[in-house]
C-alpha cells in the first residue's frame, strides 16, 4: 500500500515540474495602442504615441521593436519589464497615404514575442490661414520677380507675373491669405494679386517673399453710404465721409489691401497723399499706371460726399493726412 502512495505522488510531480519550467508569455498593457486601431494624421503634423510590454515573470526583459516604420518616423525603446518603446513620425506631404507598422515585444528567454498591428492614414495638409484668423492678417514684400501660380507647385499655370516694384516705382507689397507645403516640401503662399479680374489669387514661394508683417488694421469702404471707416483689432478708430465712382466709372466692389503710399503731388487733384490698392477698374480712370484704385486727397473737398470720380476714393485732405498715420502698409481693404 505505502509503494503505490509513493508511485502517485511521483506520477502528479512530474506534470508539475514541467509546467513550472514553461516560459511565461507576455502581453500589451496601456498606454499601447489597441490591436488594428487607425490613426489619422494630417501631413506636416506630429504623431506620437507609447508601447508597453510586460510579463509576469519578474526576472524576463522586453525588447520592442518594429518593422515596417515609414521614412522619417522613429522608434526608441527602453528594455525592461515592462519594456517600453516611443513612436514619433511627423509625415510630409509626399507621404500622403496608408501605413501598416508592426510592432514586436520580445522577452529573453523562451517565451514567445507578441505583436501588435497599427495603421497610420496620413491626409494631405491643410493650409495654414495667414490672414483672415480673428483680426489679424499678414503682407510681405516681393523679394525678387516670381511668377504667381493656379495651384501651390511649380507645375501648375502662371497666373501672373509679380515684381519687386509697383506700377509708381514703390517697393511691391502683397497680402499674405495662406500657406503650404507642396509634395517637395517647398513652402507656398497664397497671396492677393493686383490684376484683373479683382479678388485675383496665386502661389508664390515662400522664399520669394520678406518677412511677414502683422497688421491688424482693415478699412472698410461703403459706396451706398460713402464713408470709410478704420478698423484696428477690431474697434473703429476712424470714420469719414468719402466720394466714390460714378455710375460709368464704378469703385470695384471686393477685398483689397493698400500697396503702396505717394506723397509730394505736384497736381493738388490728388490731395497730400496717396494710397494705391490693388483693386483696378476695368474701365481707363487716368489713376496710376494701369487703372488702379487709389485712397487719396482732393482739392475740390465741397462735392464730398458723393458719386464723384473715376473709381478711386476721394477723402478731404484732413482726413487723408489723418489715415497716413493710422494705415499702414499691407492693411486689407474692403469695398462694399
Amino acid at each position: 500500500m505505502r509503494v503505490a502512495v509513493l508511485l502517485c505522488v511521483c506520477a502528479l510531480a512530474v506534470p508539475l515540474a514541467a509546467a513550472a519550467q514553461a516560459p511565461v508569455a507576455a502581453a500589451w498593457q496601456a498606454p499601447t495602442p489597441d490591436e488594428g486601431v487607425t490613426f489619422s494624421v494630417v501631413a506636416g503634423t506630429p504623431l506620437g504615441f507609447m508601447l508597453s510590454a510586460v510579463s509576469a515573470d519578474p526576472s524576463t526583459v522586453l525588447h520592442v521593436a518594429s518593422s515596417g516604420l515609414p521614412q522619417g518616423a522613429a522608434l526608441s525603446s527602453a528594455d525592461g519589464n515592462p519594456g517600453t518603446a516611443e513612436f514619433q513620425w511627423t509625415p510630409k506631404a509626399a507621404q500622403v497615404g496608408d501605413y501598416a507598422v508592426v510592432f514586436t515585444a520580445t522577452p529573453s528567454g523562451d517565451a514567445p514575442a507578441i505583436t501588435r498591428r497599427i495603421a497610420i492614414r496620413v491626409a494631405p495638409e491643410l493650409p495654414v490661414r495667414l490672414s483672415g484668423v480673428g483680426n489679424v492678417s499678414r503682407a510681405a514684400v516681393v523679394l525678387r520677380p516670381v511668377y504667381a501660380r493656379a495651384r501651390p507647385s511649380a507645375a501648375a499655370p502662371v497666373v501672373t507675373r509679380v515684381g519687386m516694384l509697383t506700377e509708381e516705382y514703390a517697393p511691391n507689397m502683397v497680402l499674405a491669405l495662406e500657406s503650404i507645403h507642396d509634395a517637395a516640401g517647398t513652402l507656398w503662399v497664397r497671396v492677393r494679386l493686383p490684376v484683373l479680374p479683382n479678388n485675383s489669387t496665386g502661389w508664390v514661394p515662400r522664399a520669394a517673399l520678406g518677412p511677414l508683417r502683422v497688421r491688424t488694421t482693415r478699412l472698410v469702404i461703403d459706396r451706398a453710404f460713402f464713408s470709410a471707416t478704420l478698423f484696428r483689432d477690431g474697434r473703429a478708430v476712424f470714420r469719414t465721409r468719402v466720394g466714390v465712382g460714378r455710375a460709368d466709372w464704378p469703385t470695384p466692389r471686393g477685398e483689397f489691401y493698400v500697396r503702396e503710399l505717394l506723397t509730394n503731388f505736384g497736381d493738388p487733384f490728388y490731395g497730400p497723399a496717396a494710397f494705391g490698392t490693388s483693386a483696378k477698374s476695368p474701365v481707363p480712370t487716368g489713376y496710376f499706371a494701369g487703372a488702379f484704385i487709389g485712397i487719396h486727397g482732393t482739392n475740390a473737398p465741397e462735392l464730398i460726399p458723393g458719386r464723384i470720380s473715376h473709381g478711386c476714393i476721394r477723402l478731404r485732405n484732413a482726413a487723408i493726412l489723418r489715415l497716413v498715420k493710422l494705415m499702414p502698409l499691407g492693411t486689407p481693404v474692403t469695398i462694399r
